[in-house]
């Protein structure tokens, strides 16, 4: 039998959550009282994740395994899982029990009266840093500016997709993904779902500084050219200093006070860290299309548990 719902769980060295998480998320989908599947995607762990998983899948029909033969990073295993959903709804939750399990039903709700993708809202954010709740106010602040507001703001991965909406996600194939925006982009009747962030269940965070600046760079890189424009306003702010400086040095020749070269030293170093910057942001955009130009497969899976001989 189909199942209704599709719960897609990426896992990256989760052993010491993965028991709380089955246990929270078999509650939850049960209680729902229809068809349901539970795919966990194993992004190449290094403890106790892989074996737990299999055992769940034995024991548990509704479970579904994959697992990856290398890391692919936390957006590619949420992609497989969405390759492998069958359900008429997919469900998108980490498995840190931070997004809590108990809010589907009310996400399920919404998508009965018509909404396609419901998307978690954050009210609270428990057990994060002052210094992560501001970056988080800034990235977010900096992202609707670069796109003309086409992202709401306090959003994860956390939310429930309508099938068709997960087949236009499947559809689009590049490597540099950023799903929060990517689903924003493909339209739909969506809506917000406010709850309350808690802290993470056990463990540590998997999603350090320097990921989560790599997350931001491919949100801004995948849906704005707005920085490949930053060149041309450097070259021309610095194009009306270069002309106003020479009118300085001009008239201090005439007053008898000249500049010396201290004056085009500075101009000259500003304006070539003005080229340098504009080359980099280009650059990095490059190095996007060269990935993308490689073909390369998203993913590559080793194994795979649970599923219908069919799948």
């Amino acid at each position: 039998m189909k199942p209704v719902y599709s719960v897609v769980i990426p896992c990256y060295n989760e052993e010491a959550v993965i028991a709380e998480s089955y246990r929270r998320l078999t509650q939850v989908m049960q209680g729902m009282k229809e068809p349901y599947e539970l795919i966990f995607i194993n992004d190449g762990s290094k403890d106790k994740t892989a074996d737990m998983l299999n055992a769940l899948a034995e024991k548990d029909s509704s479970v579904r395994v994959i697992h990856f033969a290398r890391n692919g990073g936390h957006q590619i295993a949420v992609s497989a899982g969405l390759d492998y959903a069958t359900g008429q709804a997919v469900v998108i939750i980490d498995a840190d029990l931070q997004d809590p399990p108990e809010v589907i039903p009310q996400m399920a709700e919404k998508w009965r009266e018509g909404v396609q993708v419901v998307y978690g809202k954050r009210r609270s954010r428990a057990g994060e840093s002052a210094f992560k709740l501001k970056t988080a106010e800034l990235y977010y602040g900096l992202m609707q500016r670069l796109t003309n507001n086409a992202f709401p703001r306090d959003t994860g991965d956390f939310r429930l997709v309508d099938e068709r909406v997960a087949d236009v996600i499947r559809g689009m194939p590049e490597h540099a993904r950023y799903l929060r925006g990517m689903f924003a982009w493909a339209g739909f009747k969506q809506e917000p779902l406010l709850y309350d962030r808690d802290k993470r269940f056990a463990g540590e965070t998997h999603y350090p500084l320097k990921k989560m600046l790599k997350l931001a760079a491919d949100g801004v890189m995948s849906f704005s050219d707005k920085p490949l424009k930053l060149p041309l306003w450097l070259g021309l702010f610095w194009l009306g200093a270069g002309m106003l400086l020479a009118l300085v040095l001009v008239i201090l020749l005439i007053a008898g006070k000249p500049g010396g070269l201290w004056w085009l030293a500075s101009l000259m170093a500003v304006m070539g860290g003005s080229v340098l910057t504009g080359l980099g942001i280009m650059g990095a955009y490059l190095a996007r299309i060269y990935d993308e130009a490689k073909g390369r497969p998203l993913y590559i899976v080793a194994e795979t548990r649970g599923f219908p001989e069919e799948i």
